[in-house]
């Protein structure tokens, strides 16, 4: 073809849009790679707020962008963090609106065991500056537990470990919260046991425990990796309940060996701390009664021996009482005697003062008592006579005040007075009108007159019923105003 075919067939071809070419290059990169597996250092690691993660993974030379969807982020074998080398699996995609390709994440795990220990010093570090690991902040294990709660996998040589050597050291009861202790799903369970331990209240016929076990046995670093999860090692922090961890052997060191109130070298060890042996504890008992019964013993020789030593320096009692006979006999023998002068004493004083009493001295205070007696006598009479006098006058006004206010007293002057039909007295002109019945009462009440005020009667009122006729006045008036 020559060149201004070439030319011409060029100029023809259907041009792409920009968005075409985009799209067309992001479903060819997904064809491509829809399943990589890649290895790298993370860096520009960000947890958006919405629940992505976005991260770049980079080694010497290169670098691609990454993003984990919220949706895995929970299936993550490690948290994504700066720094930390990584094996992920996912597809390469493009981002249309900038032209750049970028991984899609669905697993992560660490690249080897150096990343794992580098990421647990990391989260110890933040751990520790927060105050988790303080002596202060770690609870006593009980002396005497009743109840120990145990959390651990029921078909492991473990839990029967824990078992006997409870059995052969304190008998009490056990609970066991079983759980898986490797994988994925172990850090959860464990959490959910503690918390379920705490949260439970001591009804029903499983006790609260007074102490908690999270025990595993020995295993490789990867193997005991759940046990070093941040999320398990807040909730050993926040427990309430004293708790003991014994994961792994003695050489073997996890994240909530730090947190625990108490780290058991080995499950055995942790069900020793956890118990007190019971033997021990009788023959410490016995000891301590032994003890009490010899000081005792020696407390009651020494107070017995102060009490002789006491008594030696006490008069005997047939002393005392003859002592006491005798000074009895001495003052009854004086008694009679004394007696005798005592009533000779007060006859001579009554004899002296007798001599000096005369009938003129009782009659003094007598006469005394009439003279007054008479004085009062002449001035009461009078002044009784002008209190009488005064009464007398004053119930006469009285008298004469009541008959001039007698309602009745104006009729035997010729006055009448004037009632309402309903009795009631008319005291003025105006509280009449033309046609209105009266009643006229004169002195002689019982013949009552009735008239009707002069002037025009009023027109009755059609829908107005006739009011009832009063009964006739009484024949006595309280009062004429």
């Amino acid at each position: 073809m020559t060149d201004a075919a070439a030319d011409e067939a060029s100029s023809n071809a259907r041009p792409y849009s920009v968005s075409e070419l985009a799209f067309a290059l992001k479903r060819t990169l997904e064809d491509a790679y829809g399943f990589v597996r890649l290895r790298g250092e993370l860096s520009k690691v960000t947890h958006h707020s919405n629940g992505h993660v976005y991260l770049t993974i980079k080694d010497e030379r290169a670098a691609i962008d990454g993003v984990v969807w919220k949706g895995s982020v929970r299936g993550l074998k490690c948290r994504p963090e700066q720094g930390l080398e990584v094996i992920v699996t996912g597809k390469i995609t493009a981002y249309p609106a900038g032209s750049r390709y970028q991984i899609v994440i669905e697993t992560m795990e660490p690249a080897g065991v150096g990343a794992l220990l580098a990421q647990l010093e990391k989260l110890k570090g933040r751990l520790a500056a927060e105050g988790l690991f303080e002596r202060e902040r770690k609870k006593p294990i009980p002396a005497m537990p009743a109840t120990i709660g145990v959390i651990t996998s029921p078909t492991g040589a473990v839990i029967r470990d824990i078992l006997h050597r409870i059995r052969d050291r304190w008998p009490c009861r056990v609970v066991v919260w079983p759980v898986v202790v490797q994988g994925d799903a172990a850090a959860a369970q464990v959490c959910a046991a503690i918390n379920g331990f705490c949260a439970h209240g001591g009804e029903g016929k499983i006790p609260r425990p007074d102490v908690l076990i999270v025990a595993r046995g020995g295993g490789s670093v990867e193997d005991l990796w759940p046990f070093n999860d941040e999320q398990l090692a807040r909730t050993v922090a926040a427990c309430a309940i004293p708790l003991i961890s014994a994961v792994g052997h003695e050489t073997d060191t996890t994240l909530i060996d730090f947190v625990s109130d108490r780290r058991a070298p080995t499950p055995t060890a942790a069900a020793e701390m956890a118990t007190p042996v019971l033997a021990e504890l009788r023959a410490a008992v016995n000891d301590l009664s032994a003890r009490i019964h010899r000081c005792g013993g020696r407390v009651v020789e020494d107070r017995k021996g102060r009490v002789e030593a006491a008594g030696r320096s006490l008069a005997r009692i047939p002393d005392l009482v003859e002592m006491a006979g005798q000074r009895f006999n001495i003052a009854a023998s004086k008694l009679s005697a004394g007696l005798t002068r005592n009533v000779d004493a007060h006859e001579r004083d009554l004899v002296r003062v007798a001599s000096r009493l005369s009938p003129h001295l009782l009659e003094r205070p007598q006469r005394v008592q009439l003279d007054r007696l008479n004085a009062l006598s002449s001035r009461l009479a009078p002044a009784v006579e002008r209190k009488l006098d005064r009464a007398v006058e004053r119930l006469a006004s009285l008298e004469k005040l009541r008959v001039s206010l007698n309602p009745d007293r104006p009729l035997r002057l010729g006055f009448a007075r004037v009632h309402r039909p309903d009795g009631s007295l008319v005291t003025a002109g105006a509280q009449l009108s033309a046609g209105d019945p009266v009643a006229l009462v004169f002195q002689d009440k019982e013949n009552v007159r009735h008239a009707v005020v002069d002037g025009a009667a009023p027109e009755p009122k059609p829908a107005r019923a006739a009011r009832p006729k009063a009964p006739p006045a009484p024949a006595t008036q309280g009062d004429l105003f």
